[in-house]
Formats: C-alpha cells, structure tokens, sequence
C-alpha cells in the first residue's frame, strides 16, 4: 500500500531548473531495498546549485535533491537492516544522479547506509551532515599525514561555510591552532562567529584573490581547503616545508595556477578529499571518529533549522555568501 509523503521535486523546463514541493506515494520512488523515514538533511553547497540550477550538478529530471539524510529504516529487503533501525547518508551521488534527502520518505540502496553511531540523534548527525563528515574526514587525512598541534598553524579556508566552519571547530577541539579564511564582505559578519569555533585569526585580505609566486613566506603547517583555484594556490605557497593540504572543494573553480615549486623545494602534499565516493569502511570509522572528538556543544552555533518550505530560499542565499554554518532541513515539520 502506498504511503503518502511530501517532497521537493525538481524539474527542467525551457532550460531552468524549476522547484515544486510535492504530495507522492511511495509508489513513485525509486528502486533500492531499503525504504527510510527521512527526518533531518542539510543544505549544503551542492544542494544550492542543483535548486537554483546554477552549474550541470543535477545528471536527470526529475530529481529530488539533498545530497544527505539521516532517519529511520521504515522496510527493509537488506539483511544489513531492519526496520527501526537508525541510518545515515552522505555522498554516493544522491541528490545528482539519485534521488535524495528532500523527502520525507525515501528509497535508497543498503550499501549506501551508514548505521546511526551510538551517541547520535539524527538531528545532529544531520546538523554535521555531508559538511560535517567532509571536515572530520579532512582532519583525519591531515592527522594521517603526520600533522600534530604543535606543527604549526592550520589554516581553514571557506571558513564560514559548513565543511569550514566545523573544521575549524574541530581542529580546536584537538588543540590546534586554527586561521579562518573569508571572504572579503563576510569578515566583518562573520568574524566573531568564527572566533567563537575556535579560530585564532581570521584573514580576508585581498592577496588571497590574486595570484601568488610559487612560494611565499612559510606560514602554516598545513591547511583545509574548500575553495580551490587561487585560494589553493596561495596555501600551496605559503605552506611549510613538509606540510600538507586536505583539498574538499572547488568554489572557486577547478583551475589550479601554480607550479611544481611547493611540491619539489618544499615537499608540501596536497591530499585529495572525496566525500562522496568515500567507502563504506572508512565512512564508519569518520562517524565513530565525530562521536568521539566533535563536542556538539557548538552546534547551536553551527547549525539553523527550517522547514523544506525554505530550503529554495536559503539556498540562493548560500551562493550569495550570505549563510554560515550549516542549514538543517527538518523533514518532519
């Protein structure tokens, strides 16, 4: 018997993108063997381009976006889960090529699914969300590479978006010393903000849009980037000696002008981080690795929660730069 559920549906007519959320059934889903009582997913950056249709994110119409949901397991058909069971999802191209979180109820592959971690609600595994793992997933990477507190500084760009702003929290909370990089416009806004995550300085200086030499002066020991482009190449030349670079994001684009200096005279890494491919071993030893060193304290600071009425609205807002943190979708209002 079908169940009814309301949704977010994008379409494409005369090629832009339209949205409409939507009364379905159940019926109208797409295949997999498990069926999800959707309650939280985010707003994340992708989430944005795909509402406002801005860049080729969305692969068919229609499509329900959110590249993430956390909820509870209605049917099941996997021996992996049954129902009652608590899951989370991020990546594997939901939301782009399949059906994602903006759905009060959705129906997604088992191996997609991540169980619920001991410690966490669904509210805050999705007020952390795609974000949140992406920044915890880049802190491993750089903790894996050798980077302790007492190498130096880390630097944080794209700070006062979601990845940033829980990278900075996190970085923090394990003792490191933590530079938050903004935007121009948003350093007066959001510069207390992020000092209150943790964050010893916050730069938004004019050099970081314009191209740097190969190497500058030496400034931090390692950096999380979610910009890309010139941002990356400046962090690439300012770099220590043996430092390295947690790379998560192409805002600024894919272009990279820069040299094979930082990599040869300086040894610097650059560490590429994909949370969408990322597999399903290492995503449960993040989740784990959250319980333990992510205090959530933070997280009214962190995140806002709306309704799905207003997910188009903030969404635009977010290519604007004008959120911070996270936006929480609640999917049972």
């Amino acid at each position: 018997m079908s169940q009814s559920f309301k949704a977010m549906v994008l379409n494409q007519q005369d090629g832009a993108t339209t949205h409409e959320i939507v009364t379905m059934g159940t019926d109208a889903l797409p295949e997999g063997d498990v069926l999800v009582q959707v309650e939280y997913s985010g707003l994340n950056y992708k989430d944005a381009l795909a509402i406002t249709g801005t860049g080729k994110i969305v692969r068919s119409f229609p499509m329900v976006p959110g590249v993430d949901l956390a909820g509870t397991v209605l049917q099941s058909d996997s021996p992996d889960y049954k129902a009652g069971d608590r899951v989370v999802l991020t990546g594997w191209s939901v939301g782009e090529r399949f059906w994602g979180g903006y759905s009060q109820v959705q129906r997604v592959r088992s191996e997609w699914l991540v169980p619920l971690p001991e410690g966490l609600d669904t509210r805050t595994a999705m007020a952390l969300g795609t974000a949140g793992f992406t920044a915890m997933l880049c802190v491993m990477t750089l903790t894996e590479a050798g980077i302790k507190p007492e190498s130096g500084t880390v630097l944080v760009t794209g700070a006062a978006g979601g990845v940033g702003s829980v990278a900075v929290s996190i970085l923090k909370q394990l003792g490191f010393k933590v530079a938050a990089l903004v935007a121009p416009h948003q350093a007066e806004t959001h510069g207390d903000y992020l000092r209150q995550l943790g964050a010893a300085e916050v730069l938004a200086g004019p050099e970081w849009s314009t191209p740097p030499l190969p190497l500058e002066k030496q400034k931090w020991a390692a950096a999380i980037d979610t910009v890309g482009s010139l941002v990356l190449a400046r962090a690439l030349a300012e770099t220590f000696y043996g430092g390295a670079i947690a790379s998560c994001g192409l805002a600024g684009g894919s272009d990279l002008p820069t040299t094979v200096m930082p990599f040869i005279l300086r040894g610097v890494r650059l560490l590429g981080v994909d949370s969408v491919m990322c597999p399903v071993e290492r995503r449960k030893q993040v989740w784990q690795q959250i319980v333990r060193d992510f205090k959530p304290a933070l997280l009214q600071e962190i995140a806002q929660e709306v309704p799905l009425e207003e997910a188009a609205r903030l969404a635009a807002d977010m290519l604007a730069g004008k959120n911070r943190g996270r936006v929480l979708i609640n999917l049972q209002a």
